[in-house]
């Protein structure tokens, strides 16, 4: 692996871009939850706005999912946007403290030991989870990593999109205040595709720091910036993927439930919580699709 004196390629240096990462996370969170709150924090969902009766009976968190087709101007959508206490959500730990430890699930005992979570805590059942799929095994095409660090995360992101790229970080925008986190919301215009030759979208896992569950896939997909507007008012500049090719994904994906669809037979897209990053290479221009507005 490269030093992290190399990684940051010519668009930021190193050191900027880290503390950029860093200034994000401290305002908008991590969706990993706090493990060292009660069962009720952890297991409880904010409090959340649902009027769409077609999905009463699904987990509200999951409304993230829907179609190429659906991805238009005026669609209406039941959506889950997650908000994050930032001062109760796990902090990035620099590289050298997070490699000291171990990463591994046959280790969990001795982590246990190590944050004072008893075994049958749900602590221990988040940290067992985390651990669980980040040491899984990627689906055919995928290369996957859990960083523990900036540093890893973004030395990651190098080696997938090039040692002497330049990149940016995507994430989703909350144009808005409000303690909303579910709610219908419609499509806005200047709907916005990024041109994203490689990409590397990284997600915040149940961690006592914060740990970065980091893929990328060789099938082809879609980056695009959406603006949505809710019910009552609330306006997100919404990342999203689109992935067009899921032949190669588990039956039992949330996004097949959600969607009542099967692998392979139509396209999945999702939204991206604002604590969610999305690394696609630093392109001269964003590339405008047919009745899509330009950035």
């Amino acid at each position: 692996m490269h030093s992290a004196r190399n990684m940051a390629g010519n668009s930021l240096p190193w050191i900027l871009l880290l503390h950029f990462l860093v200034i994000m996370y401290s305002s908008n969170g991590i969706i990993g939850r706090e493990l060292g709150m009660n069962h009720e924090t952890i297991t409880s969902n904010d409090d959340h706005k649902h009027d769409d009766h077609h999905h009463h009976h699904m987990d509200p968190s999951l409304m993230v999912f829907f179609t190429m087709n659906d991805l238009k101007v005026g669609q209406r959508m039941p959506i889950y946007f997650p908000k994050r206490d930032p001062s109760t959500s796990p902090k990035p730990w620099p590289k050298q403290e997070a490699d000291s430890l171990p990463f591994s699930l046959e280790k969990l005992p001795q982590l246990l030991e190590i944050f004072g979570f008893a075994s049958d805590s749900p602590q221990a059942k988040a940290m067992e989870d985390t651990l669980r799929e980040c040491e899984s095994k990627a689906i055919k095409g995928e290369v996957k990593f859990c960083a523990t660090s900036l540093e890893s995360m973004l030395e990651f992101t190098q080696t997938i999109l090039g040692i002497d790229s330049e990149f940016r970080a995507l994430s989703t925008s909350h144009k808005t205040k409000s303690s909303v986190t579910f709610q219908n919301y419609t499509m806005l215009e200047n709907i916005v595709e990024i041109e994203a030759p490689k990409m590397v979208a990284c997600h915040t896992m149940p961690y006592p720091y914060a740990v970065f569950y980091c893929h990328s896939q060789r099938s082809e997909n879609r980056v695009f910036k959406v603006p949505v507007e809710g019910e009552n008012g609330d306006k997100v500049e919404a990342m999203v993927v689109c992935h067009l090719d899921t032949s190669e994904w588990s039956s039992s994906h949330p996004s097949f439930r959600v969607l009542g669809v099967n692998p392979g037979t139509s396209s999945v897209c999702h939204f991206f919580p604002a604590d969610n990053l999305i690394f696609v290479p630093k392109l001269v221009q964003v590339q405008s699709q047919d009745g899509f507005s330009a950035m």
